[in-house]
């Protein structure tokens, strides 16, 4: 099979995992209704999620190093489909946790056997395609809550969408497996030394961080926010998440052909700054409009920031891009803690206005890691573009 057409397969990979992530987070408000649950609960099952989800990212790293990152995304997608379809349907509370954390293990798996998979297919085209990879998570999330606004504003409820997403997933996972990367890892180049690969991880996840976090709070409590705080309709509140993800898609979309041409150090600077900007102005502004527009300039930075930096960190670790992108993802959840957790848990005490000061914070604060971006070497890949 050519490299262009695995590429597409995996594309709709993420395209599984973006529809099924955005039909949940989007359904927050009205699944909340349902269990008769507050904001407060909300952030205690996130964080379980969340390290539900770190748990299955280490999963996906000793299945990818047994027996190929096609296995350890078949199962992991499995596991999406399966705490999607069952979170559909009223539960007590207990059970309703215990699905959400058997989706969070598999989103983890998801997450991590992704990015393997894109870096392996990115090497064997010899060009950049992250970016392009993530353009179908984010066109699919955005499906996903243009469809959630839909059935909000035809009076119907979220279970329908959400179960869509999860016979997406299950159905991809028949349909793709033999066009899967069967690669376990990079090669590495016989022209470049070999280097340690805790550095890598350590800057590469700094960004990786950062980026969820930021990705994280947006898309956790951007429908909620609008909701809750700016009385937005049902209809509207989804409109944050999908201005956001609209903005992601179209730095997604260029992304590939931008960051080349100015540069991965000025890619990566903008990249925040813009996101800090958006996020101020949802702070700044207590105003549906604005705080969709805020949403918007945050994604333009989120899009490129993440797919670059599991990218660098798969170039730089050649031989080990496996073990080394399962490690780096891993900082993904320590941004998703506290993009989500966080701000949800200062909802009560300040209002989740002022609680997106904490992305604002962030962003700001990591600019400075970027001169050791500088210093990671650059893969084969990273040289043809």
């Amino acid at each position: 099979m050519s490299g262009g057409r695995r590429a597409a397969w995996i594309a709709g990979g993420y395209a599984a995992q973006g529809l099924g992530y955005a039909a949940l987070v989007t359904a927050l408000p009205q699944l909340k209704d349902r269990q008769g649950i507050d904001d407060t609960y909300v952030s205690i099952v996130l964080l379980l999620v969340c390290v539900a989800a770190a748990g299955g990212s280490v999963v996906a790293d000793r299945v990818a190093a047994r027996w190929g990152s096609r296995f350890a995304l078949a199962g992991g997608l499995l596991t999406v489909a399966v705490g999607l379809g069952a979170s559909t349907v009223r539960t007590p509370t207990v059970a309703f946790t215990a699905i959400l954390i058997l989706y969070g293990v598999g989103l983890g798996a998801v997450d991590a056997s992704l990015n393997m998979q894109g870096v392996l297919v990115q090497a064997r085209l010899g060009r950049s395609v992250m970016n392009r990879l993530f353009a179908a998570y984010t066109a699919a999330a955005i499906a996903a809550a243009l469809l959630m606004s839909a059935f909000a504003a035809g009076g119907g409820g979220a279970s329908v969408a959400v179960g869509l997403a999860a016979l997406f997933a299950f159905t991809y996972v028949v349909a793709a497996w033999p066009a899967l990367e069967p690669a376990r890892t990079l090669a590495a180049p016989t022209t470049t030394a070999a280097t340690g690969t805790r550095p890598i991880i350590l800057i590469c996840g700094a960004f990786v961080f950062t980026g969820f976090l930021a990705d994280s709070a947006v898309s956790t409590w951007s429908s909620v926010y609008l909701n809750d705080s700016l009385a937005a309709t049902a209809a509207v509140a989804p409109l944050g998440y999908a201005a956001y993800q609209g903005a992601v898609l179209l730095s997604r979309l260029t992304g590939d052909h931008l960051v080349p041409r100015v540069g991965r150090t000025a890619a990566v600077i903008g990249a925040l700054l813009i996101c800090a900007v958006g996020c101020g102005l949802v702070v700044a502004v207590p105003s549906i409009p604005v705080a969709i527009a805020g949403f918007a300039l945050a994604g333009l930075g989120v899009g490129v920031l993440i797919p670059l930096a599991f990218s660098a960190a798969g170039e730089a670790a050649a031989g080990r891009s496996d073990e080394v992108i399962a490690r780096v993802n891993l900082f993904n959840y320590g941004g998703a803690l506290v993009g989500a957790v966080l701000i949800g848990a200062l909802s009560e005490p300040i209002g989740l206005r002022l609680a997106f000061l904490i992305p604002v914070l962030a962003l700001v604060l990591t600019v400075p890691v970027v001169r050791a971006l500088r210093h990671l070497p650059v893969g084969e890949s990273a040289a043809a573009r």
